[in-house]
């Protein structure tokens, strides 16, 4: 699958099966994923692969435990709605940490290197959920522990998570792009 065709086939996966892709793929997305451009190349980021169901469940139930916790249901009440998992049974996470700075340019870049991950992914057959929920498995007591033990490095939060696996039912399909978002200047 080229470019072009991962960009339009890419789409967000709420339900995955438990098969973990090959150790190869994974590593093949990781180095897609460092291969991204940065301001300045300083590639703010970290990223790292996690497999270790135990520990993906420890952050699921986390995560679940902040957002019921918010005064706000309407995140906490559309999970459940979806059956109740953050993760959506995800084998595999990928985790991006980045530089915990001012500098608005490193979430730029934290975007970019979560684009390398989806299509990379996608390009391989394999679906993925870009997940900015994963934020509150890290705004809890145990985020600092989560963090040690994911190894963040320091000075380092997480910008964004990555899902990776096989969706559960086949048929995803992409958002309906908008033309109407082109504005064409001659």
């Amino acid at each position: 699958m080229n470019t072009l065709e991962s960009i339009h086939a890419r789409h967000s996966c709420r339900a995955f099966t438990n098969q973990l892709p090959s150790n190869e793929d994974l590593q093949a997305i990781a180095r897609a994923a460092i291969a991204a451009p940065s301001a300045m190349n300083r590639q703010p980021w970290q990223v790292i692969v996690l497999t270790n169901q135990e520990l993906i469940g420890e952050l699921e139930a986390e995560g679940m435990k902040n957002l019921a916790a918010l005064p706000d249901k309407s995140i906490y009440e559309r999970i459940q709605s979806r059956g109740g998992r953050l993760y959506y049974n995800a084998p595999c996470m990928m985790l991006i940490p980045v530089k915990s700075a001012d500098d608005r340019s490193e979430l730029l870049d934290c975007g970019i290197i979560t684009e390398n991950i989806a299509l990379s992914a996608t390009s391989l057959g394999i679906d993925t959920l870009i997940c900015g929920l994963a934020a509150f498995s890290f705004s809890g007591e145990k985020g600092v522990s989560f963090k040690k033990r994911l190894c963040f490095q320091e000075g380092y939060d997480l910008g964004i998570a990555v899902l990776l696996g096989y969706a559960a039912q086949s048929g995803g399909t992409p958002h309906e792009p908008d033309e109407n978002k082109i504005t064409w200047i001659d």
